[in-house]
């Protein structure tokens, strides 16, 4: 180990920040998100790294996960991961313990790239320059006017080819809400819908037929996400040109793995600050690329950015409206859409991003 590299300081932090109007998918609401902001330290460099989700996991970070890696060499990231994957053993690995995971993870990345003094992307090897992003929102809880217009900007202002709406809690008015979309972003944009696992298989089944005839090409979680039969016969009778996504809950290799095997998926999703951060996201990878499927970043996009351009299966970035929000309110240096494509800053060190404190603050949770 270098005499500068020992990890000296793990802190977490969370920040509840109030959503701008009711939100809602096909199975729950929510009113604010909060986002969970990792430090580690060594020598005279800081990472940043983060996840969304609850405030609680700041202490397990703090009094489980810090221990473990304390004076660990920041630059041997895989066996911090695999220590911080051990230490987790009997507390349960999936779930908030994955999130903290992730978190810690991504905070490591960015410092040893911080450490040598390279951008993320640098350290982990570019494929592309750039990756595009889908406008991500549309929520249930919207009405006309609000679907519209949100949809619309991110294609006509922002030049996104695909945007994404929410699906599933008023399945009767589903149709008309697609139809809806479809206006506000004209023929040449792809749509896509995410139910988030509300509908029953043979109703996902005939929604995906009622909705096929307006182009919508990405039906996300049709089904529950642990139904791996049910997801496969939506792949396998869903309209043609119509793929088939999942994999946001994916909290480990061992998962990824199970829902190719059982070819549950035309499009594998995945996402860093569930996964197992950096690490985990380019096993996901991996696996995506051994099953010839491609890959789709899970929110978060000032993170999945310069991942999926280091990937070769990442076809594009979910920019959800409500992370994409939060990290720039929270970070100087987070990536915004331009000519609907993410391209990483390749002039700033590790992942780019630093908090801003005040603006943080009173936020905290």
């Amino acid at each position: 180990m270098s005499r500068d590299s020992g990890i000296q300081r793990v802190s977490a932090t969370a920040y509840r920040i109030p959503t701008d109007g009711p939100e809602s998918d096909g199975t729950i609401r929510w009113s604010a998100t909060t986002i969970v902001v990792v430090e580690v330290a060594a020598a005279e460099a800081v990472g940043i790294g983060y996840t969304y989700a609850d405030a609680s996991i700041t202490s397990f970070i703090q009094t489980v996960l810090a221990p473990a890696v304390s004076r660990c060499d920041a630059l041997a990231t895989t066996g911090i991961y695999d220590t911080l994957v051990h230490t987790v053993r009997n507390v349960g690995r999936p779930g908030l313990a994955a999130a903290a995971i992730s978190a810690v993870d991504v905070a490591v990345w960015d410092l040893k790239a911080r450490l040598l003094g390279v951008s993320l992307i640098s350290l982990l090897g570019r494929t592309r320059a750039r990756v595009a992003a889908y406008g991500s929102g549309g929520f249930t809880s919207y009405d006309d006017a609000r679907l519209r217009e949100q949809l619309g900007r991110w294609v006509h202002e922002d030049g996104c080819n695909a945007v994404k709406m929410k699906v599933g809690r008023e399945p009767a008015r589903d149709p008309d809400r697609v139809g809806t979309a479809r206006q506000a972003i004209g023929d040449d944009a792809e749509l896509f819908v995410d139910a988030n696992g509300a509908y029953e298989r043979k109703q996902a089944l005939a929604f995906a037929e009622r909705v096929a005839p307006l182009g919508v090409t990405w039906f996300e979680e049709p089904v529950s996400s642990d139904d791996r039969e049910g997801l496969r016969l939506l792949r396998d009778r869903a309209p043609a040109g119509m793929r088939i996504a999942v994999g946001e809950y994916g909290y480990d290799a061992f998962y990824f793995r199970r829902l190719l095997e059982s070819g549950a998926c035309d499009v594998l999703q995945a996402d860093a600050t569930r996964c197992g951060g950096v690490t985990g996201f380019l096993q996901a990878a991996a696996l995506a690329d051994a099953w010839n499927v491609p890959l789709s970043a899970h929110t978060a996009p000032s993170l999945h950015t310069s991942l999926c351009c280091a990937v070769g299966r990442a076809i594009n970035v979910e920019y959800f409206y409500d992370h994409a929000r939060i990290e720039r309110m929270l970070f100087d240096g987070a990536r915004q859409v331009h000519d609907g494509q993410l391209e990483p800053d390749d002039s700033r060190l590790g992942l780019g991003l630093e908090l801003k404190r005040r603006d943080a603050a009173r936020f905290a949770a």
